[in-house]
């Protein structure tokens, strides 16, 4: 028996783990019909892949009576008993796409934040795809932005509806149940008929006659082109972290390499691996921009960094280059206990410490694993003023410049663990051990490891 589209959804979203987590999804719904798919597909499929669903609806403002259509949205998120957010913007007629774009996932993502959504969810779709690989082609994209858009983004950003066309879920409205008993009428932007804008120019005018001359293989074509882009760059992502020389690292706040590997390399393969650093870290650079600042990574000394856009820097740490997003975190993160159980785990950040009782082994000075007499303590961020004194060592340090030693950037000493009992320092992860709460080897005791997630 032939599937139905909500199944292949289902199917679809299982078999390439876009949802690998329960929790709450967040459906960007502009009340246009793709949106309004999304959002009944979604419904359907929400308790097969355990997510709990939220609406968020962004008024932009660009067109009189945008009022309306969040109030519509609302009455349509009620008749799914489905939670509404919406958030009016004042951008005014004059507007761009790219304005209206970047001020719209703005609104989402803090929405996103406010709700504790782990997941973000747009209605792009197969013909979207086309649209695009076809656009970025007019606009010069290198080959990565031809690759199209990607099912998954940064940020928990899924776009779940990329295998199927436009026809195939408007076919699906017509025919749910849920969604014609709710007697809503799917808005008609007045803003896709506008061929001033660069993307309605190509879907409406370009497109069609593209397909007059090619015939209906001209979408399959494309989407080949697509294909092959990801692959190139699926391709060189996997180059940058399997060569062991380049040393690859990635964390919530960016993608890092060994820079005299970039430095000594064909500039050519350079360029290419800094636009893939980049990439891994959630953000874009061109060629001819990657090759300005392949000469800053070059020739540039540790502690100077090179901005790129929208808050993305390249920063030289040490012997390391990184690619990351936004100023140095300073300041305390939430402080998680440990020690309550015999056995336990807790997370703080991107790290996450687990205990158990065991026989102490030896205690090293810089481990991730390390052993404590038993009782029960915290994990914390860095504070201005901290000190410790390290096992084999004489007198106190400051653990700054003990981070600092082991060429922790920066940016990751406020967010690296420090472990403390009773007001006392016993362990920087990875960096420093100290003399204190130290048992004998064979002694009962609690083991600790500490790693990242």
């Amino acid at each position: 028996m032939t599937e139905t589209l909500g199944e292949r959804l289902v199917t679809h979203a299982k078999d390439t783990g876009l949802f690998p987590q329960a929790g709450r999804a967040l459906l960007a719904v502009s009340g246009g019909p793709d949106s309004t798919a999304l959002l009944d597909l979604m419904y359907h499929a929400a308790g097969q892949l355990d997510l709990d669903l939220e609406i968020a609806h962004i008024d932009h403002g660009i067109l009189s009576g945008s009022a309306a259509v969040g109030r519509q949205v609302t009455a349509l998120g009620n008749a799914y008993n489905v939670p509404v957010r919406v958030a009016a913007l004042s951008l005014g007629s004059a507007a761009s796409e790219t304005l209206a774009r970047e001020a719209r996932y703005a609104e989402l993502r803090r929405i996103q934040r406010e709700t504790g959504a782990r997941y973000l969810v747009t209605a792009h779709h197969l013909d979207d795809q086309v649209e695009t690989v076809l656009y970025r082609l007019l606009k010069g994209s290198g080959v990565a932005g031809l690759a199209g858009i990607l099912p998954v983004g940064s940020d928990g950003l899924v776009r779940p509806l990329l295998p199927f066309t436009r026809a195939e879920l408007l076919d699906w409205l017509e025919r749910s149940s849920t969604f014609v008993d709710t007697g809503f009428s799917p808005h008609a932007d007045a803003a896709n008929r506008e061929t001033r804008h660069d993307r309605v120019w190509v879907r409406q005018q370009v497109l069609p006659r593209l397909r007059e001359r090619f015939g209906p293989e001209l979408e399959s074509n494309i989407l080949e082109v697509a294909r092959s882009a990801m692959a190139n760059r699926s391709a060189w992502s996997s180059l940058l972290k399997t060569l062991p020389e380049l040393e690859f690292r990635l964390d919530s706040s960016g993608a890092e390499v060994a820079r005299p590997a970039l430095q000594r390399y064909d500039k050519v393969l350079s360029v290419a691996l800094l636009q893939a650093l980049v990439r891994e870290a959630g953000h874009r650079l061109g060629r001819k921009r990657a090759a300005r600042v392949l000469d800053f990574v070059v020739r540039g000394s540790s502690g100077h960094y090179l901005e790129l856009d929208q808050g993305w820097k390249i920063e030289i740490v040490f012997d390391r280059v990184r690619c990351t997003r936004g100023d140095v975190v300073v300041g305390e993160r939430p402080v998680s206990s440990w020690g309550e159980d015999l056995n336990g785990v807790t997370e703080w950040g991107d790290w996450k410490l687990d205990w158990r009782i065991d026989k102490a082994g030896e205690v090293k000075r810089r481990s991730f694993t390390t052993w404590v007499t038993p009782g029960t303590g915290m994990i914390r961020s860095l504070r201005i003023g901290d000190r410790m004194t390290p096992l084999g060592g004489v007198g106190s340090r400051q653990v700054r410049r003990l981070l600092m030693e082991a060429k922790i950037s920066r940016r990751l000493r406020w967010v690296h663990p420090v472990v403390e009992r009773d007001g006392e320092i016993i362990w920087i992860p990875g960096v420093c051990r100290s003399a204190t709460l130290v048992p004998e080897p064979g002694d009962e005791a609690l083991r600790i490891d500490v790693y990242r997630i």
